[in-house]
């Protein structure tokens, strides 16, 4: 499906969000008996419901409590059906009007989703008909739950005097078909080595190689897989891609890629009984002529990977970039695996473990055979390479992540990952090899249940010690933003400014943060301080630069160390040109 059917899960997310509103919905909320009886009952309608709906919502929803979007048992039950189809159809109309759910559930969420227009009606009413077969879950406050820290991080983030000058670089052509936005799906800048060439990649299939600062495809991944799908976002589709440090000489970079499940053999996998929503793909490209303007070559499969959900996959692989030719790390691939949304799915037992590779760093040598499948390598140096176990998968470098989002270094060598969280924290982690960094059982530095309500985090048990978790040294909590856009140490030479400092953000609200790398420390929080941009020296927020209320921030940098930022929405990328305090 389309990038217009992914916006249907979203929607579902603003949709039901109100059963957080429950006090207040019940003195809203009159179904009529007349109102149930018009939904469906017809077995076909039902079974055609429960095919969009796995396809398109049950990434952040379930039948028994919330995970990322609300829980959807007995939700017709609790919301006139005509409520439901128009919401669907046109939530930004329902905010338009002062409608009472619509606007308690934008501010809960902090956005408007867009609408869902182009669903027929049959369509919409057998999504409708399959929800009305999940009766309500018991939502009754347990004694865990008096326990819950309600505002896990209570200060605030500061406003710095930081202000960063954007210049726009290029438009990307739009791959929504209907041209509503987001009007792209591009999410990563790399460079080319040798030639510092600019590519992007567009989660819709395309990756694109910047000419003269303007786009020109020189990669349709789509037409390569037969199986590949994009839908229902949740970074489905290319999701990312890495040049090998040696390119000039041997021509090979990587890509990931999501496909239907059952595309073919997967050499990671659980138990039978659980489903598998999709596969992620990791292949290997061979260029013939690195010079002309259009890939022509050849491929391989390294790697594929079953996942329960379309959500946190495999998002991100790179090559250490301050390697040098002839170090251990050098021309070794970091690969980002994330939970696939496992725990929310209720299969919390499934990450958090040296015998599963989800929620996991992966780190493997392309170039050798020692891997199971034959097709890859397993570094000698990697830290479970001499575990006894046979189960243990070798090519882990660290676990203990639920969606490890974007993979860099600073210059002094450490290695940051961006972790996004579930409903709380978002946080950044330095990486040492075989260590575990929490997830399920800690978001951040706070216990988590996976088995209990997975909105809320506790205090940390008094021996904490003994569970030997490696916790974030750097975090914020979801009331400065909802899922951490992972950025980078400023190492260019224009602007003194950024020296030292890490630039990152919050993907949906394109909020802009740093913090100064000197301060990075295993054991203690940096400090987080937020900037502001002007674009072409008019001070504006990224929501008003792109004109939409959900941004999809990224960042980029270049061979020159100078950064770049990248707004889905729009399909706009820019450079950061200068900076003032």
């Amino acid at each position: 499906m389309n990038e217009t059917n992914s916006s249907l899960r979203m929607r579902f997310y603003i949709l039901v969000g109100f059963m957080a509103y429950l006090p207040f919905l019940a003195s809203c909320i009159n179904n009529s008996a007349g109102d149930k009886e018009a939904i469906s009952t017809d077995t076909a309608a039902i079974a055609s419901g429960q095919v969009l709906f796995e396809k398109n919502c049950s990434s952040c929803h379930n039948f028994n409590q919330d995970g990322i979007g609300p829980n959807l048992g007995g939700i017709t039950g609790k919301a006139p059906v005509d409520w439901l189809y128009r919401m669907i159809k046109n939530p930004a109309n329902m905010i338009s009007i002062k409608d009472e759910r619509a606007l308690a559930l934008q501010k809960r969420f902090k956005t408007i989703m867009p609408s869902f227009s182009s669903w027929t009606d049959n369509e919409l009413r057998d999504v409708v008909a399959y929800l009305n077969t999940h009766k309500s879950s018991d939502s009754s406050i347990t004694a865990e739950d008096d326990k819950r820290i309600q505002d896990p991080i209570r200060e605030k983030i500061k406003l710095s005097s930081l202000e960063v000058n954007l210049e726009p670089v290029c438009q990307f052509p739009a791959s929504n078909e209907e041209g509503k936005m987001p009007l792209t799906r591009i999410t990563k800048l790399a460079i080319e080595p040798g030639s510092g060439n600019l590519f992007v990649n567009d989660l819709r299939g395309k990756l694109y190689k910047l000419e003269n600062s303007k786009p020109v495809m020189y990669l349709d991944v789509k037409k390569f897989f037969p199986s590949f799908i994009d839908a229902p976002g949740l970074a489905t589709g290319f999701g990312s891609f890495a040049f090998h440090p040696d390119f000039v000489k041997n021509h090979i970079f990587y890509t990931t890629h999501a496909e239907a499940q059952g595309s073919g053999k997967a050499d990671f996998r659980y138990e039978d009984s659980i489903k598998v929503a999709m596969q992620w793909v990791l292949t290997e490209w061979k260029v013939d002529n690195p010079v002309i303007h259009e890939f022509v070559g050849t491929k391989r499969e390294l790697m594929r990977i079953n996942m329960v959900s379309g959500a946190h996959g495999v998002q991100e692989i790179i090559f250490n970039p301050i390697a040098k030719k002839g170090s251990d790390d050098y021309g070794l691939l970091y690969i980002g695996v994330g939970d696939g949304a496992s725990v929310q799915e209720g299969y919390s037992f499934i990450p958090h473990s040296k015998k599963s590779v989800w929620g996991t760093i992966l780190r493997i040598d392309p170039f050798g055979n020692n891997s199971n499948n034959g097709k890859y390598g397993i570094p000698k140096s990697n830290p479970f390479i001499g575990d006894p176990d046979p189960n243990t998968i070798k090519e882990i470098y660290a676990y203990g992540f639920r969606n490890p989002h974007r993979i860099t270094w600073t210059r002094k060598g450490q290695m940051l990952v961006s972790n996004i969280g579930q409903a709380n924290i978002e946080a950044i982690d330095l990486i040492k090899p075989g260590n575990d960094y929490g997830w399920p059982v800690r978001e951040g530095h706070f216990l988590f249940n996976p088995k209990g309500n997975l909105n809320n985090v506790y205090p940390l048990p008094g021996n904490d010690s003994i569970n030997e978790i490696t916790y974030p040294v750097v975090e914020f909590d979801h009331d400065e933003g909802n899922a951490i856009a992972g950025g980078y140490e400023y190492w260019g030479k224009s602007i003194p400014k950024l020296k030292g400092k890490f630039l990152f953000g919050d993907i949906p609200s394109g909020r802009l943060f740093y913090f100064n790398t000197a301060e990075i420390k295993q054991g203690s929080l940096s400090l987080v301080r937020e900037w502001r941009i002007t674009v072409n020296n008019i001070q504006q927020t990224l929501k008003q630069v792109c004109g939409c209320d959900r941004v999809d921030l990224h960042f980029g940098r270049d061979s020159h160390g100078e950064l770049y930022i990248l707004t889905k929405a729009d399909g706009k990328l820019y450079k950061i040109v200068s900076a003032k305090e």
